[in-house]
């Protein structure tokens, strides 16, 4: 090709199903006795997820009275309850808003009035936090869970006894009217229920995505949009896994993160594989122990835990026998870790590249690939890519420029943002992805630089302007810039540079003022204070000049 445009297929309309309940009704048709899910020991089939799913929606329907496309919260780590209460929202044709579990009050607040939730399910460790906002939120119904509600009547009541009482890991909460998550399904399954016709065209997610404007912005996906990227993914891992092949999904990263949503979540099941879920990922031992219990033939996750589990020497004992397809994604895999990955498990790390706006997969290096590329391969079929300039125009192969996309898979928009949804969509329809890339010389696609200044921590988008906001809260501070750092356990971290205005002002204090009001991975790992800070000649201060600084350093 002469110019740097990429087209697989046509960008229409891919897949055989008309909404993601029907995707799992097919699912739980062909696979009534396999497990779908299991956690902490305990499994649910097709056949009781099925079961407990419908009996939610009913609740969701009936007892609340919630209607086609109002939004329901959910709120807690990888835990059987997930998907019981993900697939009866879906279901029922309401829209599901994921929600990090560790976010702060004021993020949680932001996120519930931003998206008009009527309701939430929350596991009772964070429920401290929505305490502290539900007055000021839209809420009306909240159905909290406990860790060990799935997991039996004795296991499950012991699991909740040490977390709650031997552990202390449930800070007192008081939510007036809150309902227990086993009584709403009680409640549920008193009721009768059929599903409703749902269409493609209808939202399925509001997916949370950081802004650059400091507030996270919530991605319009349709079941359209996600059913779209479950067949591209599909597509791309069939030489790997065979038509009848079960696969047994490793999955420590959280559902509501949009990777492993879409991937170790419904595109498990779309297979009829099962999906192993782990609530803790930075328990290593625990995470090991998973993956030693059961027969594991993929797994998703990001390099700094790929990097951390290499390490680990009781991973290293593990049988990778069965093992077929490890994939990163989230932040970009580095070749040294891709090479002792390779030599430990014996697997390549296949790289992926995505975004929230886009379901999440854009691209990923061939499936069959057996060496370390430093590239995030190619784009998944019906999409295009094409690399431009600033003006819009596209570049020369060879040549970087900011990364395009359009496919079945590109969100609808930024919910009740036009403005910001203008932002990032061309005239075309491309929607621009904010990262720089060129096309090599074998046609793969490769990551130069991200035009904007976000910082990925583990996986995790953090935006500058967000960590700056809450810094400038603080009385005795002037004004602060925030970059990105190398960092070899999480990737990048986070650098704030910090001008005094109390000269009595110290890091201690300071980081002190940033957890109280950020999620862990966004409170800075280094502090430096200045003077002053370097700025244009209209005074924007220069991020670029500190960071280049700071990485030099």
């Amino acid at each position: 090709m002469t110019s740097s445009v990429h087209e697989t297929a046509p960008a229409a309309e891919i897949g055989r199903f008309p909404s993601l309940g029907a995707m799992f009704a097919d699912s739980v048709r062909l696979y009534p006795q396999r497990d779908a899910f299991c956690n902490m020991g305990a499994a649910l089939s097709y056949r009781e997820l099925d079961r407990q799913s419908a009996a939610f929606a009913a609740y969701l329907t009936g007892t609340l009275q919630l209607r086609r496309g109002d939004r329901v919260a959910l709120m807690m780590p990888n835990l059987l309850q997930y998907p019981v209460a993900l697939y009866g929202v879906l279901r029922a044709g309401l829209v599901v808003v994921n929600v990090n579990p560790l976010y702060t009050a004021r993020e949680l607040e932001h996120q519930l009035k931003d998206s008009g939730a009527r309701a939430i399910v929350i596991v009772e460790n964070f429920a401290a936090t929505l305490d502290e906002v539900r007055a000021r939120t839209p809420l009306e119904h909240v159905v909290v869970t406990a860790v060990g509600d799935l997991l039996g009547t004795l296991k499950g009541a012991l699991v909740n006894l040490v977390l709650r009482h031997v552990k202390k890991m449930v800070p007192p909460w008081s939510l007036p009217g809150a309902v227990r998550f086993n009584d709403a399904l009680a409640q549920g399954f008193a009721r009768r229920w059929q599903d409703p016709a749902v269409s493609l065209g209808e939202i399925a997610f509001l997916q949370y995505t950081g802004g650059t404007t400091g507030l996270s912005k919530g991605a319009v996906l349709t079941h359209g949009n996600v059913l779209a990227n479950i067949e591209q993914t599909l597509a791309l891992v069939r030489p790997v896994f065979g038509e009848n092949d079960q696969v047994v999904m490793a999955t420590p990263l959280p559902l509501y993160h949009i990777l492993a949503l879409t991937i170790n979540c419904l595109l498990v099941n779309r297979a009829g594989g099962t999906s192993v879920l782990m609530s803790n990922p930075r328990d290593l031992p625990a995470v090991i122990k998973d993956l030693g219990r059961y027969p594991i033939s993929c797994m998703t996750g990001v390099n700094t835990l790929f990097n951390a589990l290499s390490d680990h020497p009781d991973f290293i004992r593990l049988d990778f026998s069965r093992w077929r397809l490890t994939v990163g994604g989230g932040a970009a895999i580095q070749q040294a870790v891709a090479e002792k990955w390779r030599k430990v498990t014996g697997l390549p790390l296949i790289e992926g590249y995505g975004l929230t706006e886009t379901s999440p997969l854009v691209s990923a290096s061939p499936v069959t690939l057996d060496r370390y590329t430093g590239t995030i391969g190619l784009p998944v079929a019906a999409t295009e890519i094409s690399l431009r300039d600033d003006a819009g125009r596209i570049v020369a192969d060879g040549e970087p420029g900011e990364l395009c996309v359009r496919g079945p898979q590109v969100m609808q928009g930024y919910w009740q943002r036009p403005d910001e949804t203008a932002k990032v969509f061309h005239a075309d329809g491309f929607l621009a992805t904010g990262d720089i890339a060129l096309r090599t010389a074998e046609g793969f696609y490769k990551l130069v630089d991200r035009k904007k200044d976000m910082i990925i921590v583990s996986g995790f988008n953090v935006y500058p302007n967000e960590i700056e906001d809450v810094i400038a809260l603080h009385p005795g501070v002037v004004e602060s810039a925030c970059v990105g750092v190398p960092d070899a356990r999480t990737g990048e971290a986070v650098k704030v540079f910090v001008v005094r205005r109390d000269p009595k002002l110290d890091e201690a204090a300071l980081l002190a003022h940033c957890r109280d009001r950020l999620t862990a991975y966004k409170v800075p790992r280094q502090v430096e204070f200045r003077d002053a800070l370097p700025k244009s000649n209209v005074g924007k201060i220069l991020r670029r000049d500190l960071r280049n600084e700071a990485r030099a350093a």
